[in-house]
């Protein structure tokens, strides 16, 4: 597929998506808890125990401490629970609390640093890259990442200090990144990092094609693996104009969606890429072997009936 075609595709499909934009855009996560944890968005949850068994493995590899590149990382929330014995309820909470003492964004920054450094930490180091200034900024003066950079690497080149802070990447992640990033962004950071080729590991939601960036990644030197049979939840749909347009799109690419979109919430696939040695350090399968999420308590949402009619309700 060509990179424009890859562009405009995406492009399409995330038009399907309720933009969020604006929660991004501030400088603190209250809003982006309030908003996304309000429709169950439980994927960071989810992936963390993937990761986890990702990062025990490759550590066992490197023989160190890993350091991790977060696409799309948002407010650090990947790097909170892979660093911290939290979880996505445990956060929403504390800042729905937080919101009723009216702190102004630079007092909740000083109070979640004292919060997170009250924690015991896992020995990750996490890098940031996203579009929003603001969230970066977040995340690295709480102390969530160790660096950052702020930048859309669809259309704007690494300068020379961002491709530095790549170098010694062992572990590309991304939970709701692939989608509005793709081959531009990838190839980019792949080149950036030099010595060794890392792992990617990538939560894609089943209305996006993953083919173009595995594609990518064996110009890379790097094999990719779906971890079959097992989907993650990632929250509910917003509208009902949301959710029959993402049904159309799975439609178009002939994926059933039974049980899972039908129902009323976005479902990822989980991908592995890495080098073909490395392979035998991992059993994929053992990551997980059932749908991933979808026992969890969900609020109202649309479903999709026997005679596709769409309803909204528990």
């Amino acid at each position: 597929m060509k990179k424009n075609a890859f562009a405009r595709n995406y492009s399409d499909d995330n038009n399907s998506k309720a933009n969020f934009d604006h929660i991004y855009a501030l400088n603190d996560p209250r809003e982006y808890y309030r908003v996304l944890y309000g429709l169950d968005y439980v994927i960071p949850d989810l992936a963390r125990s993937a990761f986890r068994g990702v990062i025990r493995s490759l550590e066992a590899l490197r023989g160190h401490p890993l350091k991790i590149l977060d696409i799309g990382c948002s407010f650090g929330i990947n790097a909170a629970l892979l660093k911290y014995p939290l979880n996505m309820e445990r956060l929403a909470a504390r800042y729905r609390d937080l919101d009723l003492c009216k702190l102004t964004s630079d007092e909740l920054i000083d109070f979640d640093r004292l919060y997170f450094s009250s924690w015991p930490k896992e020995r990750v180091s996490v890098v940031g890259l996203d579009t929003s200034e603001g969230a970066i900024a977040y995340a690295r003066s709480v102390g969530l990442i160790e660096d950052g950079i702020v930048a859309n690497l669809e259309t704007m080149d690494l300068t020379r200090e961002q491709a530095g802070m790549l170098e010694d990447v062992d572990l590309i992640i991304s939970t709701g990144a692939v989608g509005y990033v793709g081959p531009p962004t990838f190839s980019k950071v792949l080149a950036a990092i030099k010595g060794h080729r890392p792992w990617v590991a990538s939560f894609v939601l089943r209305m996006f094609d993953h083919g173009a960036l595995e594609s990518l990644y064996e110009d890379f030197g790097l094999r990719t693996e779906k971890l079959k049979g097992v989907t993650f939840v990632q929250r509910r749909f917003h509208t009902q104009a949301e959710c029959l347009s993402v049904l159309g799109k799975l439609a178009q690419r002939d994926i059933p969606t039974e049980g899972k979109e039908a129902d009323g919430l976005y479902h990822a696939e989980f991908f592995l890429s890495r080098p073909e040695q490395d392979i035998p350090c991992l059993d994929l399968e053992e990551l997980a072997s059932v749908t991933s999420g979808a026992n969890l308590r969900f609020g109202r949402r649309f479903r999709v009936l026997q005679d596709s009619s769409v309803r909204y309700g528990n």
